[in-house]
């Protein structure tokens, strides 16, 4: 292993595929975006890979585009998420590794939201990762070994206006996922978080970017995935250089004033293309 990898405490490729071969992993949300190219590399590391997405369509020709199996799934129904981690059993065997990849990130003034965009933002990003959490856990504690990875976000340590929901429901997602992490110590199970950044996928679609926010590609995403797999820890970012947004509880209002007027995330998603975004947007509202 070379000194970079020590230093960055990063398995290298070689490791990553010993620690990936032969395990069986699902993934939610796996018919696009983040989940999709998530399985294509787990794929390619080694592992058994199963995906779930409640667009039925897509999830039909992602797995058959990879050779995998492909179920619907509802991740904001605990019936529905336990069908699909029994599917999965069933052709491939005990899961090693649960990936709550499925989310949505609806933007726009907060005064603005209805309860259907509410709640559904909550059920998705937060109250299914605790869903599927709590069934693969029991089933992995009880053989004594597996993980459960949740895809959080940055914006759960970075409030910004315009993601006021979630911002509450990623911050949810990591700080659950720290205490569950802790409560299953010693058990053989592990819960990690990633925490990407802005990832150039449909979730900003319509959103201008600009020089300040750093977005990556949902293969950023994917590569942290895999390496805390390998070397399981509680939570990394996305990429691993956007670490320091868990000071950002510690730091003056001020300051947090100041940046957000600097980097233009006062307005970034209150103003934003709506006809960009808006096949997006009716696809999170179940509209599509």
């Amino acid at each position: 292993m070379g000194l970079r990898t020590r230093l960055s405490r990063t398995p290298d490729r070689a490791a990553v595929r010993d620690a990936l071969r032969d395990k069986v992993v699902a993934v939610t949300g796996g018919a696009r975006g983040i989940g999709l190219h998530t399985a294509t590399d787990l794929l390619a590391a080694g592992a058994r890979v199963a995906i779930g997405d409640v667009d039925q369509d897509a999830v039909g020709k992602a797995a058959a585009d990879l050779g995998v199996d492909g179920f619907g799934l509802d991740v904001t129904d605990r019936r529905s998420f336990s069908t699909f981690l029994d599917d999965v059993e069933e052709r491939l065997g005990p899961i090693d590794v649960l990936i709550n990849n499925a989310g949505i990130m609806p933007v726009g003034a907060f005064l603005d939201y209805d309860d259907t965009i509410i709640r559904r933002t909550v059920d998705i990003d937060l109250v299914s990762v605790v869903l599927g959490t709590q069934l693969a856990a029991r089933r992995m504690v009880a053989r004594g070994h597996g993980q459960v990875v949740n895809i959080a976000s940055v914006a759960g340590r970075l409030p910004m206006p315009g993601l006021t929901i979630y911002n509450a429901a990623k911050a949810g997602a990591i700080e659950f996922s720290e205490a569950v992490d802790a409560e299953l110590a010693g058990t053989g199970v592990r819960v990690s978080t990633v925490l990407p950044t802005f990832t150039r996928t449909g979730l900003i679609s319509g959103i201008r970017t600009n020089v300040f926010i750093q977005t990556v590609g949902p293969e950023e995403v994917s590569g942290q995935v895999l390496a805390v797999i390998a070397r399981p820890r509680t939570r990394v970012t996305a990429p691993r250089s956007m670490a320091w947004v868990h000071a950002n509880p510690m730091l003056p209002q001020a300051m947090k004033r100041s940046t957000r007027r600097i980097t233009k995330l006062d307005t970034m998603f209150l103003d934003y293309d709506i006809a960009q975004r808006s096949e997006y947007a009716d696809r999170i509202r179940g509209d599509a």
